[in-house]
């Protein structure tokens, strides 16, 4: 079993599918793919992606507002987190975090925002799916204030070891998507090296960072099968060892992924 911890199935390219998402999913379950985490980015496709959860019974879903949907949006609401989580398939909070690569002006909205969603991990036991780029600092501040009881994951990690291991010893997971893969990931590779295999997860965050050999296209969850393997070589442990194990890990960070 492998499980694709962080995609966007309501913004896959189905071309190659003839738009068909049932196509897509069957073709990631032929691989071995066996549970998907369908990811919210806004108060406007909470709905959709519940409603992909409630449609296929391997896909669970997230709720949240991502920082670089802050720009045209409203202040992040507790009460509307709070009642988005109650569907019973919402496994998990976000993606949220911080951002300042590509929206540093927003910082103080995008702090803002982050604080609501760990208040609601607080008040529901859900974890928490971070987003953060260039904001190491704050991200972690944030983090050591809310000091949660079953914390969470870095998704798509690309910081430095240092960052991780920050992270690491307040409980927090790391998920490694394609960019591991790519040529210029050499300090990546070396973090992915170090995570303790306990607290590490794969992703394919599809539509986007393809893996090699597939980069430049469309990104896809069957694709996870490449990260998984290509991490599995580089750890110097066998594929089917790291599909279990970070298959173990993605339920024990998700126990409502088990129902």
């Amino acid at each position: 079993m492998l499980i694709d911890s962080h995609c966007h199935l309501d913004r896959l390219d189905l071309t190659p599918y003839n738009g068909s998402l049932d196509a897509a999913l069957n073709a990631a379950r032929a691989r071995g793919v066996a549970k998907f985490l369908c990811i919210g980015v806004d108060a406007n496709n909470a709905p959709v992606v519940q409603a992909l959860s409630e449609q296929h019974a391997d896909v669970f879903c997230s709720v949240g507002v991502h920082p670089l949907d802050l720009k045209d949006s409203a202040e992040t609401e507790l009460d509307w987190l709070l009642t988005a989580l109650q569907h019973e398939r919402t496994v998990a909070i976000g993606e949220t975090g911080l951002d300042y690569h590509y929206e540093p002006e927003l910082a103080e909205q995008q702090k803002a925002s982050f604080a609501v969603h760990l208040q609601a991990a607080k008040q529901t036991g859900k974890p928490v799916v971070i987003h953060t780029r260039a904001a190491r600092a704050d991200t972690l501040a944030l983090l050591r204030e809310a000091d949660l009881a079953n914390a969470g994951v870095l998704h798509c990690f690309t910081e430095d070891w240092d960052m991780a291991r920050a992270a690491l010893d307040m409980g927090y997971y790391i998920s490694l998507s394609g960019i591991v893969t790519f040529r210029n990931a050499d300090a990546l590779r070396e973090v992915a090296r170090q995570v303790p295999i306990d607290r590490l997860l794969v992703e394919t965050d599809s539509p986007y960072l393809a893996p090699i050999p597939h980069r430049g296209k469309p990104n896809e969850p069957q694709f996870v099968c490449e990260v998984a393997s290509f991490l599995a070589e580089l750890r110097g442990v066998p594929v089917e060892s790291l599909w279990q194990q970070t298959s173990d890990n993605f339920h024990r960070l998700f126990p409502l992924t088990l129902r």
